[in-house]
């Protein structure tokens, strides 16, 4: 639920050993940077944010990439305890890296917990030595396998990252992964399908996920079969057990404030009755109401429960009721595409496939 107060900070960690080639995100192939710098400019940006935003309660520190794993421990540690010792926090609180398993050595994930860490999110992306290759990943199968095992004995709280819908790829070659990774007992598993964007190594190549139909039959299988290990389907791409939500990730969810430290990130906040949209370092602009609606219809309706009606009026003003489209909204819900009630909105199971469009029905009038 959305809590005014409530204060999420994202950490970019842009820098990678290498590209992978369906990556769209920005990155930069430059081990030799000076961490020790870059932290200290990244501890100055956040000293500006705390003098905006001092009264707010730390719910997640999130270190995202780029590889994030690359960075030495000692300096997530600094970044930690600065944010912790200027904000107030949860007791709770949700403090997640994401690890590439071509950043291992034999203490890393132990000296990630010393620091602070305590979920560890893996991007594995494939469970066979073809595949890895295919993706550009720079670790082999055995790695990825050693590290699913250490993470899982290192920490209390672990997700792995999966890519499907691969060219070629056939619904028994990836059950065999799910029944590989479900076999780990991680408490989050993100799974995503493979989509092709502009301006990435695969595009230039020509490369084409698996035919939609043979996609659509392996997304309902993946639901079905982790919903059968015990895994909540909460979002389009994420699966939990009993209450291993991301909590960083919920708040874009649901709405709430965060902060964006490291290029190209970005955050939103609620300051003297005005949104702001954030760039790193310290640029703010402010963007209306109409605009905060529209971010919330796209990000809510990716939770498997919708939008909380209230919840989205007490964060931007506006009766989700009026915003939408309600002729559309009439016909995806004959259609079974969409489920209302006074208190939520949301996709339905089957409506989930049709995201994308069901958005746009509802955004535009």
């Amino acid at each position: 639920m959305y809590t005014p107060n409530d204060l999420a900070i994202y950490i970019h960690w842009p820098f990678c050993k290498s590209k992978c080639p369906y990556c769209d995100f920005y990155s930069v192939v430059n081990p030799s940077i000076d961490q020790d710098v870059l932290v200290k400019e990244y501890i100055e940006a956040l000293l500006k944010y705390y003098d905006l935003a001092s009264e707010r309660y730390v719910k997640s520190i999130f270190f995202g990439g780029g590889t994030p794993s690359l960075i030495k421990p000692k300096n997530v540690a600094k970044i930690i305890d600065f944010i912790c010792s200027k904000w107030k926090n949860y007791d709770n609180i949700e403090i997640s890296l994401e690890a590439n398993p071509n950043s291992r050595y034999n203490s890393i994930f132990s000296d990630f917990k010393n620091a602070g860490i305590n979920r560890l999110s893996l991007g594995v992306q494939a469970l066979n030595e073809d595949d890895l290759h295919f993706f550009g990943r720079t670790h082999n199968l055995a790695t990825a396998r050693l590290c699913l095992e250490e993470i899982v004995k290192t920490f209390d709280n672990h997700s792995a990252d999966l890519i499907y819908a691969r060219p070629h790829q056939n619904m028994n070659e990836w059950q065999k992964e799910l029944c590989e990774i479900c076999g780990y007992g991680l408490k989050h598993i993100s799974l995503y399908q493979l989509t092709i964007e502009e301006n990435t190594v695969f595009a230039r190549k020509g490369i084409h996920p698996l035919k939609d139909d043979e996609a659509v039959q392996m997304y309902n299988f993946t639901r079905q079969f982790l919903a059968d290990h015990g895994y909540k389907h909460y979002e389009v791409s994420n699966f939990a057990q009993n209450d291993y939500e991301s909590r960083h990730n919920m708040t874009y969810w649901q709405g709430g404030d965060y902060l964006g430290i490291g290029k190209t990130a970005h955050g939103r906040l609620y300051l003297n009755n005005q949104h702001i949209a954030t760039e790193y370092p310290f640029i703010h602009t402010p963007i209306t109401a109409d605009e905060r609606a529209e971010e919330l219809l796209l990000m809510g309706l990716r939770l498997t429960q919708g939008i909380n009606k209230a919840n989205f009026k007490k964060i931007c003003g506006i009766n989700l009721d009026s915003f939408i489209n309600q002729n559309k909204a009439q016909q995806l819900r004959e259609m079974n595409l969409l489920e209302e009630s006074a208190d939520f909105l949301r996709v339905s199971y089957d409506g989930m496939l049709f995201l994308d469009e069901i958005i746009r029905e509802l955004c535009y009038k």
